[in-house]
Formats: structure tokens, C-alpha cells, sequence
């Protein structure tokens, strides 16, 4: 198990600095999808991206790993089930639906993933959240939803669903899945050794599709392009977003954690503009007023 060096106050501290941070790496995988499409397949990326964020975090953790190997063949289904939610439908399910679908459609559709978690976690984690926790949930999606309609709300009305957009969906409730089933199945791991694990099920679970792809006449050929797309996935939304995210969640709970995804739009926003040159609009300006309070407010926790 990993030792911290900070006190109880000190994680609490670090891990509400972090999750400000987990949304901006995980936008860096918008500009992934969108880059993919003719460069490499979506389980072929997702594949590529677990298995060298599992042999660098299995490195970095394989003491650890060699002492518990035990505990961890005894409760294999978990992290198979942990696996096949978090690294093949969370990872390639979402490349596979941004080849039809658009950003606007993905950000109304992730916004139901908080929604989902905090009611799960109230179910079935018993963990409650505070009336001004409560407030910022709204105040964050209403935000969340100035950026996707681009400050048009009734553009609501002329969205047009496609079926990449089942791929998301099924891609969210995964997400919200992955995130609760982590609490519910507590383990004596540390985050680097659990997610280590975890990517190992993955693999496994991704295997199998990634060489059907790979027989395809349609699939693109290998690529450096595309070796550098699966290096970048594995360690921004990988790596780092993922251990993150797992750490966190540890030390302030599966539905406060949750909340923070609201911010994804927004930073992703601001990647499309710094890295594809897309303008940026007042819309955006005004979904942060509203989305940086309102995950201020969810995430917050009055001392005792």
C-alpha cells in the first residue's frame, strides 16, 4: 500500500487542487478523437493507450503488485468489470462515436455523468452532499449547457442525434459505472498498483477487437502519427487523468469528485482554440462564470 508523506488536511487539500486538473487533461482526448478518424482505429487506440499506461504504472508499482498478487487473483471479475467500463468503453467506444457525432452533442450528453454518480453514490455509497453541494450542481450544468448551445438555449431544440451519439451515451454510463464501482469495491491497493491492474483487465478486454480491426480493409495502416496519438493518450488522459481521478476519489467521495467533469466542456473549448485554432465566444466566458462557482460550491466541504 502507498504511504503519503501529507497529513489527512494536506490530501484533502491536494486532491481539491487536482480535480481542477483532471478535466483539462482528460480534454486533451477531444483533440485525440477528433484526430483519430484515417489514423488509427478506435480499439487499436484505446489498446495502444492502456497497454503502455499499464506496463509504465506496473513498473513504477511492481513491488507492490508481486507482494499482493494473491489478493489481486482472488477478486479478478472486479478488475476485469473495472477494466472493460473504464479502458474499452470509456476509451474506445468514445473514439468510435466521434467519427459521426459533434462536440455539442457530446457535452449535453456527459452532463448526465455527474447526475448519474452523485445518485449513485447517495444509493448506494450513502454519501451525502451538503444544501450548498447541492447548489452548485445546477449552477455547474447550467453552465455546462451555456457552452454547448453556445449561448443559444434555444438551439436545444434543433440538436440532431446520430449514432455515435448511442456510443456516447453508452460511453457515460460506463463512466458513472467505473466511478462507483470503485467505492463499492474498496481494495488494499495504492491508486498507481489499482490502476496498474486495471489497465492490465483492459487490455485483455480491448485485445480481442483490436485485432479484428487490425483485419480490416478499412483500418488505416500503422503510422508514426499514430503512434504519436497512443502515446499522448496514454499519459494525459491516461495516465495522469485516471490516477488522479482514482486518488481523489479516495479522499473526497465518488459525488463531489464527479462534478468536476462539468468543467470538461470548457476546457476543451479552450484546447480547440490553443491547439485547432476554433474561436472562441462569449458563450464560453459566461459558462465559466457559471461553471467554475458552481464546482467551487459542489465540491466544497465546511471544516469540522
Amino acid at each position: 500500500m502507498e504511504r503519503s508523506l501529507l497529513s489527512p488536511d494536506g490530501r484533502q487539500r491536494l486532491a481539491l487542487a487536482l480535480i481542477w486538473l483532471t478535466p483539462a487533461l482528460w480534454a486533451v482526448n477531444f483533440i485525440i478523437a477528433r484526430s483519430a478518424p484515417g489514423v488509427v482505429a478506435p480499439h487499436q487506440l484505446a489498446l495502444g493507450r492502456w497497454l503502455i499506461a499499464g506496463l509504465i504504472l506496473g513498473f513504477l508499482a511492481r513491488a507492490e503488485l508481486l507482494r499482493e498478487w494473491r489478493g489481486l487473483l482472488a477478486v479478478w471479475p472486479q478488475y476485469l468489470c473495472l477494466g472493460a467500463l473504464g479502458m474499452m468503453v470509456c476509451g474506445a467506444w468514445v473514439y468510435q462515436g466521434a467519427q459521426t457525432t459533434v462536440a455539442m452533442n457530446i457535452s449535453l450528453i456527459y452532463a448526465a455523468a455527474p447526475v448519474l454518480i452523485a445518485m449513485g453514490a447517495g444509493l448506494l455509497l450513502h454519501e451525502r452532499l451538503t444544501l450548498t453541494q447541492w447548489l452548485g450542481v445546477p449552477l455547474a450544468l447550467a453552465g455546462l449547457m451555456h457552452v454547448a448551445v453556445k449561448g443559444r438555449w434555444e438551439a436545444l431544440s434543433e440538436v440532431q442525434w446520430v449514432i455515435g451519439d448511442g456510443w456516447i451515451v453508452l460511453a457515460m454510463i460506463a463512466w458513472a459505472g467505473y466511478a462507483l464501482l470503485q467505492k463499492i469495491w474498496p481494495s488494499q491497493l495504492g491508486a498507481t498498483a489499482r490502476l496498474s491492474a486495471i489497465c492490465a483487465a483492459g487490455v485483455l478486454c480491448l485485445l480481442p477487437f483490436a485485432l479484428w480491426e487490425a483485419g480490416l480493409p478499412s483500418t488505416p495502416p500503422w503510422s508514426y502519427r499514430a503512434t504519436g496519438l497512443v502515446l499522448l493518450a496514454a499519459l494525459a488522459p491516461g495516465i495522469a487523468a485516471y490516477w488522479i481521478y482514482g486518488w481523489a476519489q479516495k479522499i473526497l467521495g465518488a459525488s463531489r469528485v464527479a462534478v468536476t467533469l462539468y468543467l470538461s466542456p470548457l476546457y476543451a473549448a479552450l484546447a480547440s482554440w490553443a491547439v485547432l485554432g476554433e474561436p472562441l465566444g462569449w458563450h464560453h466566458l459566461g459558462g465559466a462564470v457559471l461553471i467554475l462557482p458552481g464546482v467551487f460550491l459542489a465540491t466544497y466541504k465546511r471544516p469540522v
